[in-house]
């Protein structure tokens, strides 16, 4: 009997073995358990997105267990945004989203983002919501009661119907609301107050969002945070499974160089200077050939600035005024006319305020910058231009018209033609009169490399 409870016993331990059944705090292969953070704290971008894909790429090869991704965000770009909320919904790795520090929030596409994690916690003093989508240089949906009237209700009183002028206002709206619906009903989560943060920009404290189901936890730092996630059932990579992050070991995923370089370049203003540089130091190379220096400076600044541009979403009509603006200026640095330099930077000044498609937090075009470059673009065109006036009011150095009017020894001559030293150099010349050699003549025009003299009048002196 004791051999039958001794055989039961080893074969039990055998199929826990085979199916890979463990309790939730165990470690695996004697290592403990691995959990990844991935902290975005500033605005929704490319740089953003990137960061969250290589933490999770990580997370999937090194079999971690959780990857908490720790957010204090304003909002950002919708495009982004959606890359990131993919990202996290075909993830193998749950996601727990967080937002911290005391102080923090996740507002805008930060909303959207937790609500698609597989857990989602805050930190006491932190704040979710204001989902309202900003898009197309700042259009919003009008909310209840706005201009003193509910214009925007129908005869019921129940769904907010935007004017006809406002349909791609409604339509943003209409699918921002199907979004966050859509991930609270795949979350579990307060459907009816995610709806509420994108229509009327409603936004609630840590503890209110406990009430209210649009969170699972309230935890005052990462320790707690794995302590209260512990054992919690989460569907990812199609399979439902425990978390067990109660003993994991907790490492911070590091942005790169290449993110660390998104981040600073995708900022608007950042791009359009990069730009500027890039434009100008080509200038000055094609003006001084061999330099070098402003031509490479110039490339490398000009195709960093169009890589940010085109991470943005930017209106090209815009990009064109802004570049043909530029064109404009650097013309009327080498040919002055006023008009090319007012009309550079009427174009410029226009392109900039049509240049971006959003106003998101973060990703605005500040018209300090803008107006700087402008000014100084105009600056630079006026200053080389009068540089170029003043030199074409000097006598010419060089050329036919520089020998008009220098002295010249003659060398021979015979039959209304000969020889003249000009200058140190050797010349034919003609005239209608008679010299011998050793007379000095004067310069007074060149024609197919000869010139054509006259004698010099008593008392002229040399041309200075």
């Amino acid at each position: 009997m004791e051999r039958a409870r001794m055989a039961l016993f080893a074969a039990a331990l055998a199929v826990a073995a085979i199916l890979g059944l463990s309790p939730p705090n165990a470690e695996e292969g004697g290592q403990p358990r691995l959990v990844l953070t991935v902290e975005i704290d500033g605005a929704i971008g490319p740089a953003s997105a990137r960061l969250l894909e290589e933490g999770l790429a990580e997370a999937k090869e090194r079999k971690a267990e959780a990857v908490i991704l720790q957010m204090n965000t304003p909002g950002g770009l919708v495009t982004s945004m959606r890359e990131m909320i993919a990202g996290i919904l075909a993830s193998p790795v749950p996601v727990i989203g967080y937002v911290a520090p005391s102080g923090g929030h996740a507002a805008s596409a930060g909303t959207y983002i937790l609500y698609a994690t597989h857990v989602a916690a805050m930190a006491p003093g932190t704040n979710i919501g204001a989902a309202t989508p900003v898009e197309l240089g700042g259009l919003t949906p009008s909310l209840p009661g706005e201009d003193g009237k509910d214009a925007g209700k129908d005869q019921k009183g129940q769904q907010p119907a935007p004017a006809s002028g406002d349909a791609m206002t409604a339509k943003i709206t209409n699918d921002a609301v199907a979004l966050i619906r859509s991930l609270a009903e795949l979350r579990g989560r307060n459907a009816e107050w995610a709806e509420k943060a994108v229509r009327e920009a409603a936004s609630l404290s840590a503890n209110a969002a406990l009430e209210q189901r649009v969170i699972e936890f309230v935890a005052r730092d990462t320790a707690e945070l794995l302590q209260v996630s512990n054992g919690r059932i989460v569907e990812a990579g199609g399979a439902k499974r425990p978390l067990a992050t109660s003993d994991a070991v907790v490492e911070k995923v590091e942005p790169g160089w290449l993110i660390e370089l998104l981040s600073v370049i995708t900022d608007p203003n950042v791009a359009v200077i990069l730009m500027l540089i890039g434009i100008y130091g080509l200038v000055f190379e094609f003006s001084t050939p061999g330099a070098v220096a402003p031509g490479v400076i110039g490339t490398i600044s000009l195709l960093l600035g169009l890589y940010a541009l085109n991470l943005l979403p930017i209106n090209y009509a815009g990009l064109g005024l802004m570049l043909l603006g530029l064109i404009f200026l650097v013309i009327e640095a080498f040919n002055p006319t006023v008009v090319l330099g007012l009309g550079g930077v009427t174009a410029f000044l226009l392109g900039a305020a049509m240049l971006l498609k959003v106003d998101s937090p973060g990703f605005e075009l500040s018209w300090v910058v803008t107006g700087s470059a402008a000014a100084l673009s105009l600056g630079l065109a006026l200053l080389t231009g009068s540089y170029l006036w003043a030199a074409r009011r000097r006598p010419s150095r060089v050329g036919a018209r520089a020998m008009h009017g220098l002295p010249a020894e003659i060398l021979d001559w015979s039959g209304g033609e000969g020889h003249v030293l000009a200058q140190g150099e050797r010349w034919r010349a003609r005239a209608a009169e008679s010299f011998a050699p050793g007379d000095t003549v004067e310069v007074k025009g060149v024609e197919d490399l000869v010139l054509q003299v006259e004698r010099r009048k008593p008392g002229d002196g040399e041309r200075p």
